[in-house]
């Protein structure tokens, strides 16, 4: 028998999987590739018929510019639990001070080198 601890999560997951199927017959009953659509493989672009060339060719630079900007997000989502349990180090006496500098004088460093090698120069 199921724990009372777990009810829970397993209606948690229930609900997920449950809405997650919905969605995913919805999208594909009145989606594009239904057959009740008369536009087949065509672009979909906020309900207006698109124009033009619909596969567009992206710079590397774009490409780059969002690869840095996951890798300094990730980052600094490092530093979230840092300071929720900041607290309890310094209740503890456990330097956490000299890591936290550490860790953004190399995030700092990092962005240093980017913008002296250009980049985030978009026009280069």
């Amino acid at each position: 028998m199921i724990s009372a601890d777990y009810i829970p999560f397993l209606i948690q997951a229930l609900l997920a999987g449950g809405i997650t199927a919905f969605v995913i017959g919805a999208s594909h009953f009145f989606g594009q590739r239904a057959k009740l659509n008369k536009i087949k493989d065509s672009a979909y672009e906020c309900g207006v018929p698109s124009e033009g060339i619909v596969h567009t060719r992206f710079s590397v630079k774009f490409f780059l510019t969002a690869l840095l900007f996951m890798l300094f997000d990730l980052e600094i989502v490092i530093l979230v639990p840092w300071t929720f349990i900041y607290r309890e180090f310094l209740a503890n006496h456990i330097a956490i001070i000299g890591p936290v500098f550490f860790f953004i004088g190399v995030l700092v460093l990092g962005l240093i080198y980017e913008v002296k090698k250009g980049a985030l120069d978009w026009e280069k």
